[in-house]
């Protein structure tokens, strides 16, 4: 695929490392706006030029600190220009980067930085130097603390961004270029420690060639490109899923528009940056198709519209020619739904992009009929993000698409999920026998089970840690039953229980956003809403549905709702929002146990 008459592959820079690549990009897009943030009430840009300025800047102030190359500096804080601009800065010094999620404790955050051996961290503000401070005595590799936004914040001996920058400016520019044509491919570029839904994080290892090969085989897709592209990114730029768009975005001259930090602003952020390409996570999707829905006064006639908007567009995607009568339906939905939906986002999309958790096929038809093409594909950490996915061109929803070009997909006799490729990751930092666990003969085991039909499309058919083993030897995966249930314009969460048990249990909880709608529908106080009759009646209808696809023995036959929604300030979802299912099970295992008891 082209963009405009440059293909993106011409639009990148090719550089042999990802330290190589912000200051080739910031000389071949200059003039193009590279960052987009909101003060007050305005959008305002930084330039292509402003960001290589900083970012070298940043290099050199480290130098200056003291900071050797292949030295470990950390980031702790949200997806902000700021983090764009430490990240780059590192690099280009010679360092490596080492992710710390911005919702992590002050524990969690000691752990990463001891773990990492890191000489220093750049914190976002004075909630999250209060973290370091609280940890700092236990920490004696870590010589220097730097904050981005210093307002209000009692420094100490902290270091302020700015202050960092104005000693870069101090030192010989040549010394910039010698550490970024110092770095190596096989250097190690970033430090990503998984969030795992069990057990402590493992630090993923990634090279600048690993990086490099992700990067390269993603724009020969032709997935991203162009002076016109305006991508927004909500995820945690300590995941690996933001940093490779990170990374992709800026090689190809496109913008990066950055959230508000407030998940309540993301739909009213989208309208008004308006993206070309939005990469994201299920449940926001999840979120916004339940309140296109609750807007829908019809769900039958939504459901014709979908049906039509398939037909129509996959007619046109293959060039053939529409029947009149079914372009008159379509028309008649584009009036009614289609163009409010795609209004939602902004009205320019031209692609978005879900990983990290299952989503509905259902979610996926009702998106593309809109004229939204919502993406899924499939990766690790340890695949520096990507492996597989779906394309605009070539998809089949159910599966996470085909395999990027250099990266290869078996399927072991278990069933489990084999890669390999140039991206695949050097191994888990000071984790020997893990490593040898998860890479066996230059194959990494993902853990994940799936299947390849006849084309190359692969579908994951679960996990092999999350199957459920019932008591009667029935293997179910749980992913299917808790997706069906959150079609429910109610429910947040669900997750199913049942292993080594007669049968299945759900733990359901309601979605916070929807309560107040909920509560003057059925003239309650919001605070009753979780546990009323009326939600449990509506609770029971989702469960009933899910049940309905499957057989006696996968149904869930018990269900209770929780007063409050998982997250991750409680410890049951990790930054994705994936379900952390064994703290579940351990904080509700009293509740679990009465669910049992109770049929008994």
């Amino acid at each position: 695929m082209e963009v405009g008459t440059v293909s993106a592959l011409e639009a990148g820079t090719a550089t042999p490392t990802m330290a190589a690549q912000l200051p080739a990009a910031a000389a071949k897009h200059a003039g193009r706006p590279a960052l987009r943030a909101k003060l007050g009430e305005e959008w305002r840009d930084i330039s292509y030029e402003e960001l290589g300025v900083a970012v070298r800047e940043v290099a050199l102030g480290l130098i200056d600190l003291g900071i050797e190359p292949r030295d470990r500096v950390a980031i702790l804080s949200n997806t902000r220009p700021g983090w764009t601009i430490a990240n780059f800065g590192i690099l280009t010094a010679g360092a490596s980067s080492v992710s710390i999620y911005q919702t992590n404790s002050a524990e969690e955050c000691h752990y990463v930085l001891r773990h990492s051996e890191s000489r220093a961290v750049f914190v976002e503000d004075g909630e999250q130097l209060a973290k370091i401070r609280e940890v700092q005595h236990d920490l004696p590799e870590l010589e220097f603390v730097i904050v981005m936004d210093p307002d209000g914040v009692e420094l100490g001996d902290a270091l302020t961004l700015h202050g960092l920058r104005e000693r870069g400016r101090g030192r010989d520019e040549r010394e910039y270029e010698e550490r970024i044509e110092g770095v190596r491919a096989e250097d190690p570029c970033v430090f990503i420690y998984t969030s795992g839904t069990t057990g402590p994080p493992k630090a993923c290892v990634l090279t600048h060639a690993n990086y490099v090969a992700i990067r390269q085989s993603v724009l020969a897709e032709g997935q991203l490109g162009g002076d016109d592209d305006v991508v927004y990114l909500f995820l945690p730029l300590a995941h690996s899923f933001a940093l490779l768009i990170q990374f992709i975005t800026l090689d190809v001259g496109s913008v990066i528009a950055y959230w508000q930090k407030d998940p309540q602003k993301i739909v009213s952020d989208l309208m008004e940056v308006q993206p070309t390409y939005f990469p994201s996570v299920p449940r926001i999707f999840e979120k916004i198709y339940a309140l296109a829905m609750a807007n829908a006064p019809d769900a039958g006639a939504v459901r014709k519209a979908v049906e039509v908007g398939m037909r129509v567009r996959m007619a046109e995607e293959r060039g053939e020619e529409v029947p009149a009568d079914l372009r008159e339906a379509f028309d008649s939905a584009e009036e009614s739904l289609y163009r409010n939906v795609r209004s939602l986002f902004g009205g320019r999309i031209r692609q978005c992009v879900t990983g990290a958790a299952p989503i509905a096929p259902e979610i996926l038809e009702f998106f593309y009929a809109c004229g939204i093409p919502v993406m899924e594909g499939y990766g690790m950490t340890e695949t520096s993000t990507a492996a597989v996915g779906n394309r605009p061109e070539q998809f089949r929803f159910g599966s996470v698409g085909k395999a990027f070009p250099g990266v290869e997909v078996q399927i072991a006799e278990d069933g489990e999920i084999l890669l390999r490729g140039e991206n695949i990751f050097a191994g888990y930092f000071k984790n020997e026998d893990a490593t040898r666990e998860a890479l066996v003969d230059g194959w990494l085991h993902t853990g994940d089970l799936g299947r390849m039909d006849e084309d190359g499309f692969l579908y994951i058919t679960g996990r092999k840690k999350d199957i459920i083993i019932t008591a009667g030897g029935k293997n179910i995966t749980p992913a299917n039953l808790e997706n069906d249930v959150k079609q429910s314009r109610w429910v947040s969460q669900c997750v199913v229980v049942g292993d080594r048990r007669p049968y299945l249990v759900a733990l359901v909880t309601v979605d916070p956003e929807e309560i107040p709608a909920f509560a003057d529908e059925h003239g309650l106080d919001p605070k009753a809403v979780p546990g009323s009759d009326e939600m449990r009646a509506e609770v029971q209808k989702a469960v009933d549905a899910a049940n309905a696809k499957v057989g006696r023995v996968e149904q869930i036959k018990r269900f209770a709702i929780l007063p409050d929604d998982l997250s991750q300030a409680t410890g049951e979802l990790t930054p994705t929002m994936k379900v952390k299912r064994g703290v579940v099970a351990e904080k509700f295992a009293d509740l679990i146990e009465q669910l049992y008891a109770e049929s008994r």
